[in-house]
């Protein structure tokens, strides 16, 4: 679609019209002109426009990309599909997703990375699969890797399943510095997690709930790192939620190590006490932990140490969440909501450029995507939002299958408005 936007404050610190309010024309998917002022009508947009579009306090950014969504297909798609989740990912304004490879089958062969490719190849959301780093999330056995990287799949995870035996997490790290593909692990030492399902604390102690220590995060993240320098590889670290896992990748950066890492959105403002009342609806991998966490894992965003903000979007059926607490399922659908509680709950601690690079730019360097930024020439992979926004999150702005959620009926500030990717447009 030809498309004109009018009076948008571009937010990507590689422009030249960084901060700048500009009109930007947009021809076939191309960026065609970027300018102070362009007239409908005039010789530069004579090959027609099929929508201008406007809206008060207009901003645009790199389109935004989540590094960790559940969809469910093949296997669970009474949970979610391909389709819906892409829905729910155009409604966030989210243009890309990393699916996670949690499926049945899970993604652990080309074919099923061939599979996700070609059934979401026409949405307007780039679904990029992830493959998993052993054969059938067992822990054993190490993946066709480099068949599945030149099948598309950018990156490798046992997601939630970390991968505990460390010869296998050495091998893939190797594997993948040949491919240059990117290990993604969960950093969770299951013998000391135990099967918990809080945070280990006195939230945990007063319920009577098995708890999972921060201690199972921290171990992991030594190992990993060690690994990654023994290995000289790059390694991503996901979903951290401890106040010293934070510490220890501050200093492996430090050390000049190919460290990155990410932390879930509700690990950024919920704490474990949200579940006093057994509230399945806050029950996630990894679990809520203290306020003194949030401020960790917050101040880690700010200085670099976390490089990216994920939604950890994890549709599940009613039924797997309104049982008893112990037997619930983990996880939080997020994509719709993510950018209003990111604003709400992040804007007083990061600056706007700040959260687009955590929600933007970084993941597309981590992954080694060529970042195609708001410039006249390249392809239009854009979001279009409104930061100060306020409003009212109900079902109705949920397209997910799942409704997950703690967070319907809360009032978020931040929205996005409308999404262009892959020569197409749509309104959130």
């Amino acid at each position: 679609m030809n498309l004109l936007i009018k009076s948008a404050r571009i937010i990507d610190p590689k422009s030249k019209d960084h901060n700048k309010i500009r009109d930007i024309l947009i021809i076939d998917g191309v960026i065609k002109q970027i300018a102070s002022r362009i007239e409908k009508g005039k010789k530069s947009t004579k090959k027609g426009i099929k929508k201008v579009f406007t809206a008060n306090n207009l901003h645009v950014s790199l389109g935004w990309f989540d590094m960790h969504a559940n969809f469910g297909e093949p296997g669970h798609e009474q949970a979610e599909t391909l389709t819906s989740g892409c829905k729910a990912a155009a409604q966030g304004g989210f243009t890309n997703v990393m699916m996670m490879p949690n499926t049945t089958p899970c993604l652990d062969n080309k074919g099923q990375i061939e599979f996700i490719n070609n059934k979401t190849k026409n949405d307007i959301v780039r679904v990029h699969p992830a493959g998993t780093i052993t054969k059938g999330k067992e822990g054993n056995e190490i993946v066709e890797m480099h068949d599945m990287n030149r099948a598309g799949c950018l990156a490798f995870t046992d997601d939630k399943k970390s991968v505990t035996r460390s010869e296998i997490m050495k091998i893939a790290l190797l594997y993948a510095k040949d491919s240059g593909a990117l290990i993604m692990n969960y950093p969770n030492e299951q013998v000391i997690a135990n099967d918990g399902h809080i945070h280990e604390g006195n939230t945990s102690t007063k319920l009577g709930l098995k708890g999972i220590p921060s201690l199972a995060e921290e171990m992991m993240v030594d190992r990993d790192i060690s690994l990654a320098d023994y290995t000289q590889s790059k390694l991503h670290l996901s979903y951290l939620s401890a106040a010293k896992s934070v510490d220890k990748v501050k200093a492996a950066k430090k050390q000049g190590l190919h460290i990155t890492a990410d932390v879930a959105l509700h690990n950024l403002f919920l704490t474990d006490k949200e579940v006093n009342n057994f509230d399945t609806r806050y029950k996630v991998l990894p679990p809520l932990r203290t306020a003194k966490d949030n401020k960790a894992l917050i101040k880690g965003l700010k200085n670099g140490s976390i490089d990216v903000i994920c939604s950890d979007h994890s549709p599940q059926e009613e039924e797997q969440k309104k049982i008893e607490f112990d037997n619930a399922a983990n996880g939080i659908i997020g994509l719709e909501s993510a950018f209003g509680l990111i604003i709400k709950h992040l804007e007083k601690h990061l600056t706007i450029t700040e959260i687009i690079e955590k929600i933007a730019i970084n993941p597309r360097k981590i992954l080694d995507i060529r970042t195609v930024g708001i410039e006249e020439g390249n392809c239009a992979d854009i979001t279009l939002f409104n930061p100060a926004l306020e409003w009212k999150f109900t079902t109705e702005d949920i397209q997910s299958k799942s409704v997950n959620t703690p967070f319907v009926g809360e009032q978020l500030k931040g929205k996005a408005l409308a999404i262009y990717n892959k020569g197409q447009f749509q309104e959130c």
